[in-house]
């Protein structure tokens, strides 16, 4: 039987404080079910306030994949500083991506991560980042196909379900390798 939600094109746009909710219960899920965040209690609606707030308030996006016949929020993706307590990396960034359960595979990651790429070079980035536990396939091939490359590998740095976890770091150029920045 075929999803008829995965045969709908996402629709995307800045999420907003209502929102906040639906992307609270999706990071939830992901928290409680997968290695895809290390953390280990769910967040809070204010801990998504304070994220969404931050975010926006430096300018960063945090956008939405809604279905085109119901409205629902199918996922969400942000951007933000990476090791932003040193300005020589305020080039970089590193983004987040999660899709709702049952929608994955359906188009809502791919086309919220590349709605980031043009964001991130409005505000001057050059290269983005990601996170991903190394064991989590299904998103690091998601990763290679959008133009990611694998760069770092940290063994055991992480703990969750009562196992060691080893965190892999992809990067994405957002314009030429090289390019000069003053």
């Amino acid at each position: 039987m075929t999803d008829p939600v995965k045969k709908l094109a996402p629709t995307l746009r800045e999420a907003t404080e209502k929102d906040l909710p639906a992307i609270l219960a999706i990071y939830n899920e992901v928290i409680a079910t997968s290695t895809a965040v290390y953390s280990l209690e769910p967040s809070t609606l204010e801990e998504r306030r304070a994220w969404y707030r931050s975010r926006s308030s430096m300018g960063f996006p945090v956008l939405v994949a809604t279905g085109s016949i119901d409205g629902d929020v199918l996922g969400f993706s942000s951007f933000g500083e990476w090791r932003g307590t040193w300005p020589g990396y305020r080039y970089t960034v590193e983004h987040t991506v999660h899709v709702r359960h049952d929608v994955r595979g359906g188009g809502a990651g791919r086309a919220l991560v590349e709605a980031l790429f043009p964001r991130a070079l409005a505000l001057g980035k050059h290269v983005m980042i990601g996170g991903i536990d190394a064991t989590n396939n299904a998103s690091i091939r998601f990763h290679e196909r959008l133009g990611f490359e694998r760069v770092a590998a940290f063994r055991e740095v992480g703990h969750k379900f009562g196992r060691w976890l080893d965190l892999l770091f992809v990067q994405r150029f957002l314009d030429a390798p090289g390019s000069t920045r003053s």
